[in-house]
């Protein structure tokens, strides 16, 4: 059997959630937009639950919860959505990071494209950004900050506390993509200076095909975001079409396990980590980024590539060398190439990540496997 240690590019359904997800698909399989019945009424009071289950993990307002088809979505919508917005203020100059997902790269890429100024900052060798660098990049034409909490490819995690703390009394948009951090590292999510979160529901042991994007105020005024499609008053018409139920229930459930059973999910990812670190120690590998979450690690082996160790590993375990969205056609990682690492370091680049879930690992077999490969 095959061990799944791939968990930053999806993680397995927690059981209960997946036993609800059903449950909406099947029994109470209502629209929650029909109001002339009970079964459109039960889907609503599930999806304003399913709102305030996702808010209370970031300490948001219920109706500052907009759901979306995920943190990709959320993303394009936190960006995009402000450039109404940003061209009627002048404030068109956007601050980034060269580490980011392509779900922010892209949309700021294309703005560029539209006239505005994209500044990106690089990380250091370890992987982060700092605080001093926003700082240095800021200008009286800013108008937006997107930066990760987490990195998908590295696990590092981003200043992004701090940042806010910068950005007080400015009027500038700060943007987090949490995607990998979202029910995971709680405390900076809970920052008030930070207007826009994407968060994304199959990477806290959630459905796919669901995230949100929560829209704080600030001043009592709600982020002014545009929609990108048009249809329907859903959402508060920034995004239209009828609520997939099902899974925004699931999410919801996911989000509040998530933060119930933070502390213990963490000591047991840590506690995998350790083994890790153990097992892998012998065979003299580079890790790159520090100060990363509990449940992913990523490295590179002298002397193997990683193409080579993922087939070598095929029946034994299911690993990655970067991020999901760009695994169809391998180009190497613009995370690791953006840290300084080497041409070599970056073709035998590894991502394991793992979580609460993940059953008793064969190490010994891993590698024994790798081991051939020298």
């Amino acid at each position: 059997m095959t061990i799944y240690l791939d968990c930053n590019a999806t993680t397995p359904m927690e059981p209960d959630v997946a036993k609800l997800v059903m449950h909406y698909m099947e029994e109470e399989f209502g629209n929650s937009g029909s109001r002339t019945h009970v079964f459109g009424a039960n889907a609503k009071s599930a999806v304003q639950k399913a709102r305030q289950q996702v808010a209370t993990v970031v300490n948001a307002q219920l109706d500052e919860v907009i759901f979306t088809g995920g943190a990709t979505e959320s993303n394009n919508l936190a960006i995009l959505g402000l450039v109404n917005s940003l061209k009627e203020t002048g404030n068109t100059h956007i601050i980034t990071t060269a580490i980011e997902h392509k779900a922010v790269l892209e949309p700021c890429a294309f703005l560029e494209s539209q006239g505005f100024s994209v500044s990106y900052l690089s990380p250091d060798s370890n992987g982060a950004v700092t605080v001093e660098a926003v700082q240095n990049m800021i200008t009286e034409s800013t108008g937006l900050v997107s930066i990760m909490h987490v990195n998908n490819e590295t696990g590092v995690i981003q200043p992004i506390s701090e940042i806010a703390e910068l950005l007080e009394g400015k009027s500038i948009y700060f943007h987090v993509d949490a995607a990998q951090s979202f029910g995971k590292l709680l405390e900076p999510l809970l920052h008030s200076r930070i207007d826009l979160i994407s968060v994304s529901a199959h990477k806290v042991y959630g459905p796919k095909g669901v995230g949100a994007l929560i829209t704080r105020r600030r001043d009592y005024k709600r982020p002014p975001l545009s929609p990108l499609f048009y249809g329907g008053g859903q959402e508060k018409g920034i995004r239209p079409g009828t609520l997939p139920v099902p899974l925004i229930a699931g999410f919801g459930l996911a989000a509040e396990l998530a933060q119930k059973n933070n502390k213990k999910w963490w000591a047991n990812c840590e506690k995998t980590k350790q083994q890790v670190l153990a097992v892998f120690n012998g065979l003299d590998p580079h890790y790159h980024g520090k100060n990363t979450l509990p449940n992913v690690i990523n490295l590179s082996i002298p002397g193997i590539n990683s193409e080579a160790a993922i087939v070598a590993l095929k029946g034994v375990a299911a690993i990655s060398n970067g991020s999901a969205c760009t695994s169809n056609s391998y180009t190497p990682s613009h995370v690791l190439e953006s840290m300084g690492l080497d041409e070599g370091e970056i073709k035998g680049a590894l991502r394991i990540s793992w979580c609460h879930m993940t059953n008793e690992v064969p190490w010994k077999e891993i590698i024994n496997r790798l081991q051939a490969l020298l």
